[in-house]
């Protein structure tokens, strides 16, 4: 056997070059999916985009993938059961969610409700509003790169949780407001807690925009990307951030007062550029006049009940089960048949954080309701999409679906 040569190096190995293609290459847009499993969608959203090169010639969101059958499931629950279901429609604003509901409920009904109630419920939706753009600036940060805006930002929402948990159990989905008012009076810690985190939010505002408003790179992503025009947001009927940033200065809590609106001094911030850095300095401003509002209904918050005294629709006082056969009756009535509206029908609309938050709901005379509809702004809103990124590279999707900031499970219900 002959030794090797290890003096000798190995001959290069030669390689063949690819043959030229037989057919001439077809030059056709390239079909894309982004989603449904993608942390840039917000949830299961699947997006399918036709790209020339690195350009969108066409966006259509796909949706239903979270579907939860939800409004349906309203009609198999009493009124007051159906409270279980308003929230988890939207994680990121339940207290607007149950608002909207319950204010249908209560045209129904034509009840009262007290004052006391009244300013607590604009207390916590502007608390409600404030922690879910503190959820928009946080993760529209972190999809763009600068990861470290969520960590300020959740650190305030921890604490406006802290305070839907005091008041109505719950973190996430507190079910606290009720038609007619509310569960429960406020717990004793609540007026320090939402002092504290008002006092606090002005300064944490001031370092979000220390990190964002002219950081370079921020502005590189945003500034002039996903742009639409006043006439095209009007024409897709969205709201909130979308339509005021395009100049359209639409707000419910302006045009069509509920909750005693008409009765606080704020300001409706509106912008021109249409482009999602508008949209991100409008959320910012927005915080603000919510620091502005809750303050002004904490200071003018009126002793008396948190719930009316129509005994139809509220329990009675737990002390008068004690003395009173007629209100151990309608406690019992009310928590195992509920309180059934007139024949009809009911909207009620409220500004959401995402925009016209809308319940329909009718009545045919029964304890349960025998149709619930929802108007969720993020299905509206998501109409916008492919207006927003026509023509634009594929990169800028991720800027306009983050600036959108949908919850699906308002979209799929």
């Amino acid at each position: 056997m002959t030794p090797p040569d290890l003096l000798t190096p190995p001959a290069p190995q030669t390689t063949s070059r690819p043959a030229p293609p037989s057919r001439p290459v077809v030059d056709e847009p390239m079909v894309l999916n982004i989603g449904p499993h993608h942390p840039s969608t917000h949830g299961v959203l699947r997006v399918v985009i036709r790209l020339d090169g690195e350009i969108v010639v066409s966006a259509d969101p796909d949706i239903g993938f979270l579907h939860t059958g939800i409004e349906k499931t309203f009609e198999a629950k009493t009124y007051v059961k159906g409270m279980t279901l308003a929230p988890r429609m939207g994680y990121l604003s339940p207290i607007h969610n149950s608002l909207a509901y319950v204010l249908a409920v209560e045209k129904l009904l034509g009840v009262d409700v007290p004052e006391r109630a009244t300013v607590i419920r604009v207390i916590l939706a502007e608390l409600d509003r404030i922690a879910s753009h503190l959820v928009f600036v946080g993760i529209h940060g972190l999809d763009l790169g600068a990861s470290s805006a969520v960590m300020y930002t959740f650190r305030e929402r921890e604490a406006i949780l802290d305070i839907m948990e005091l008041v109505g159990g719950a973190r996430m989905f507190p079910i606290y407001i009720r038609p007619g008012g509310l569960s429960s009076d406020l717990p004793v810690e609540f007026e320090a807690a939402v002092t504290d985190i008002l006092d606090r939010l002005p300064a944490a505002i001031d370092d979000y925009e220390r990190l964002l408003t002219n950081n370079v790179f921020w502005k590189d992503r945003t500034v002039g990307v996903a742009v639409i025009s006043a006439e095209e947001a009007l024409a897709l009927g969205t709201g909130a951030h979308i339509l005021r940033a395009t100049g359209v200065a639409y707000d419910l809590r302006k045009c069509d007062p509920y909750c005693g609106y008409e009765d606080y001094e704020f300001d409706v911030p509106v912008r021109t550029e249409g482009d999602a850095y508008a949209r991100y300095l409008l959320r910012i401003a927005e915080m603000r006049e919510s620091v502005k509002i809750a303050r002004q209904a904490l200071d003018r918050l009126p002793d008396g009940p948190y719930v009316t005294a129509d005994r139809k629709v509220a329990p009675p006082p737990k002390h008068e089960l004690a003395t009173s056969m007629e209100a151990v009756i309608h406690h019992f009535k009310l928590w195992t048949e509920g309180f059934r509206p007139p024949a009809g029908e009911a909207y009620a609309a409220v500004e959401a954080p995402r925009g016209e938050m809308g319940m329909y709901v009718v009545s045919d005379g029964t304890a349960k309701p025998w149709r619930v509809h929802m108007r969720s702004p993020s299905f509206v809103n998501l109409q916008a999409l492919e207006t927003m990124v026509l023509g634009r590279q594929v990169a800028d999707l991720v800027t306009a679906v983050a600036s959108l900031d949908p919850v699906m499970g308002e979209v799929d219900r």
